[in-house]
């Protein structure tokens, strides 16, 4: 029996395809091993979103090429590097990494039993470079897949790739157009995972407020039209749908783009008791200069209604939110603006990232490239606004009795929080792990809150 080892890198979207992968050799009779020097062979499934990303996945095939040092060649461990690092550099890798065996892109995760089979069939195998240039996959709700999440949580990829032009980023020449699954699709699957004991369902996609707009017959709607369900299947639609399944269980929206938030959809939350009170939309920047320059299809005032609609539409709601400093010409009066928008807003949950300059990207041949000790600068101070507004918040949580969901004996995530980015509740050890439990409020400490 073959033994394969898996080191999964980087955001949501990639640990669904580590899923899928897995899924795929257990189906094939391989055994998973979670100690990757016992492996017959070892699969990267890399991360190339930013250079930070970039950096951890190529430092983990060094890690595996260096490990099976003095080995013979005929005897060592088989590497195969996965994901958006292949997909992205399909063809400077295998020349840049002669000791790899295999590379594969996004397309071949269904295949990777097979690709297995074939590399260890042969006594010499020469290197493989399966990378095919344009990702055309998307999941089903019968595709095979172990999950990697706790039983509590799971994710649900409902569509893969991004139409959008932000000039800063690599995405879409990674993963591709836009391409939605069915609505019917992703329903079954979330029924499925409600059925299994799943008591959070994580929609993710590049862009979930896209979902379905990729198959209307008069195309992509402006960014300021709005969305009307009725022309198709559409976020509002799927999210009426997954409300009615029954059971006890949260649905949360992740990588929403304010380009295609609607009334609708607002409506389709608020009316929605089953969808947690949390947006996840990443905004980027609020100045009209940078949003031009980021290619983002919206405008400073298109930004700040909509936000107000979306707090007067949904009792209760909070936002997360992301923005990047240090963009290409942003000005002293640019991060001034972003630093008032932050302290005025008073955003539940935020985050923000130094601008990383990406190889084909527009905007890595832009001109006035900010310093990188400006960028850390910048950096910093809007974090410490970001953390006023979070501390402003949780201030006004003491007293409050909160719905949590037990992640770990004596931690648990409120309505707020998505799994591994937001605020740790502290609860009493005893409550059940993996339940809902309501809980009161006690005190804060920085980004997190205490009810035990």
């Amino acid at each position: 029996m073959i033994k394969v080892g898996l080191v999964s890198l980087g955001c949501a979207k990639n640990l669904i395809d580590s899923e899928i992968m897995v899924g795929h050799l257990q189906q094939a009779g391989m055994m998973m091993t979670p100690e990757p020097e016992l492996a017959d062979v070892l699969i990267i499934n890399t991360c190339s979103f930013i250079d930070m990303a970039k950096k951890e996945s190529i430092g983990a095939i060094h890690e595996a090429v260096d490990s099976r040092e003095g080995t013979p060649k005929r005897a060592r461990q088989k590497i195969i590097v996965a994901g958006c690092l292949s997909q992205r550099f399909g063809q400077e890798l295998p020349g840049l990494m002669p000791d790899v065996d295999a590379f594969i892109g996004l397309d071949q995760i269904t295949q990777v039993a097979p690709i297995i089979e074939g590399l260890m069939g042969k006594k010499e195998a020469e290197q493989e470079n399966l990378v095919t240039k344009n990702s055309q996959y998307i999941p089903d709700y019968d595709t095979p897949r172990f999950r990697l999440t706790p039983k509590h949580f799971a994710y649900i990829k409902i569509a893969e790739g991004c139409n959008h032009p932000c000039s800063f980023c690599i995405i879409p020449r990674i993963r591709g157009r836009h391409r939605s699954r069915t609505q019917h699709s992703v329903v079954e699957e979330a029924r499925q995972l409600v059925k299994a004991g799943v008591k959070e369902i994580n929609l993710i996609s590049q862009d979930t407020t896209y979902f379905g707009m990729d198959k209307w017959t008069d195309g992509r709607p402006k960014p300021t039209s709005g969305v009307d369900s009725t022309k198709g299947e559409s976020l509002s639609t799927l999210v009426r749908e997954l409300n009615k399944i029954e059971g006890d269980f949260w649905i949360r929206l992740l990588y929403t783009h304010p380009a295609h938030w609607s009334d609708d959809l607002i409506q389709a939350i608020a009316e929605s008791p089953k969808v947690a009170r949390y947006i996840d939309m990443p905004l980027q920047h609020i100045s009209d200069n940078m949003l031009k320059h980021m290619k983002r299809e919206t405008d400073s005032a298109y930004i700040r209604d909509l936000i107000r609609r979306i707090r007067a539409g949904i009792p209760g709601i909070g936002i997360r939110t992301t923005f990047i400093v240090g963009f290409p010409g942003e000005t002293e009066a640019d991060f001034n603006e972003l630093i008032q928008f932050i302290e005025d807003t008073k955003f539940e949950r935020a985050g923000v990232f130094q601008y990383s300059r990406e190889e084909g990207t527009r905007a890595e041949k832009m001109e006035d490239q900010i310093h990188h000790m400006t960028r850390k600068a910048r950096f910093n101070e809007a974090m410490r606004a970001i953390q006023r507004g979070v501390e402003h918040y949780n201030r006004q949580q003491i007293g409050k009795t909160k719905r949590v969901l037990i992640e770990e004996p004596g931690v648990a995530r409120g309505e707020l929080d998505a799994p591994d980015i937001d605020t740790t509740i502290f609860v009493n050890k005893k409550l059940p792990v993996g339940e809902f439990a309501d809980v009161e409020i006690k005190e804060w400490r920085g980004y997190d809150l205490v009810a035990a």
